[in-house]
């Protein structure tokens, strides 16, 4: 109702400075209004629209549920690398696109199904209430604890139990998608520094010739590089494992061999240490036949190879990893197992 619509004689009335009477609601284009009057939803007055509102909100949350272990379940099922083609946007990670879609899903359907509960089924009354100070008196706090349990109440929180265990449904599956994005910190945890391809019983290839080799083919004071039996350059993950894998060995007089250890593991005095430096990951390639020295050529750490590859000079902070070897039956240098230390540098503090 406006205010042309209540009897003049009923307005509130004031005079101006020239005697001229002024209708509060006529004249004031800042008078109160007041409130309209409530229109009840249909949800209010009907109890099937209203059982009708309460499945569709907790269907919303039940399609989030359903949406959360979907992006779970693609987290784990599609490969970082997997492409596919998707009208009209292209080509795109079949991963990143899985995430979205499941993510999106998840949160729209708990933000749809809070709009829709409240939209259809919590209290619209409107009710105007004066501004109050700051720090409230025990009378308004009593108040506003009334006023709260009456809301919860005209909501069907404590009612509609449907919605209120999907909804808690909903909220709690929602966090693991954050926890699993928690695995792109970092890789999970493997042991795959440990391990090389070296194992017991795989002959050592020349990375030359590509040719397993016999002692006869190793001349003291000579530096060859090789790798484990059935590694190619071909190998999709061959520079991966190259970098952990390969190999240098050097003949030395076994009288020369200060290090009994170094002597055990060795063949007729070939001795077979990791060509990666422990300082920076930098691959050895010097020999200095008088001295036994070994040099990496990017920081100059020095290591001797008579005396268990140990650091005589540079900035790495530990001895070279060295490789046990034997001689199979048919004559060729094979391995006796794998490094039995990491290979490769500052892995040990961390190990």
């Amino acid at each position: 109702m406006s205010s042309q619509d209540i009897p003049e004689e009923n307005l509130p009335s004031e005079q101006d400075a020239a005697g001229h009477t002024l209708v509060k609601g006529a004249d004031d284009p800042f008078a109160d209004p007041g409130m309209p009057p409530h229109e009840h939803r249909i949800q209010d007055i009907d109890e099937k629209a209203a059982r009708r509102s309460e499945r569709s909100v907790a269907l919303l949350f039940t399609i989030s549920m359903l949406a959360t272990i979907g992006f779970i379940a693609s987290y784990v099922a599609f490969p970082v690398d997997k492409i596919v083609y998707i009208w009209p946007i292209g080509h795109i990670s079949a991963l990143n696109f899985a995430l979205g879609v499941t993510l999106g899903i998840a949160l729209f359907c708990i933000g749809a199904g809070a709009v829709h509960w409240a939209r259809t089924l919590m209290s619209d009354v409107e009710i105007a209430d004066e501004r109050h100070a700051i720090s409230a008196e025990p009378e308004v706090k009593a108040k506003v604890m009334a006023d709260f349990a009456a809301g919860a109440e005209e909501s069907g929180f404590g009612r509609r139990k449907l919605i209120r265990n999907t909804m808690f449904g909903a909220m709690a599956l929602v966090p693991l998608s954050g926890v699993i994005l928690l695995r792109d910190l970092g890789p999970l945890p493997e042991d795959k520094l440990r391990h090389t391809r070296w194992s017991k019983g795989k002959m050592l290839v020349n990375m030359n010739t590509h040719e397993p080799l016999r002692p006869s083919d190793v001349s003291v004071g000579s530096l060859t590089f090789v790798m484990p039996e059935g590694m190619t350059e071909h190998d999709h993950d061959f520079q991966t494992e190259i970098a952990k894998a390969a190999l240098m060995i050097v003949r030395i007089q076994p009288d020369d061999i200060k290090d009994k250890r170094e002597l055990e593991w060795s063949h007729e005095g070939i001795v077979a240490y990791s060509k990666i430096c422990t300082h920076v990951g930098c691959p050895i390639s010097l020999y200095e036949q008088q001295t036994h020295h070994v040099l990496c050529p990017c920081h100059q750490s020095t290591f001797d190879l008579s005396d268990g590859a140990r650091v005589i000079f540079g900035p790495a902070g530990h001895a070279l990893p060295q490789l046990r070897i034997g001689v199979n039956e048919e004559g060729y240098l094979e391995a006796l197992g794998d490094f039995e230390e990491p290979v490769g540098p500052a892995f040990w503090e961390r190990g």
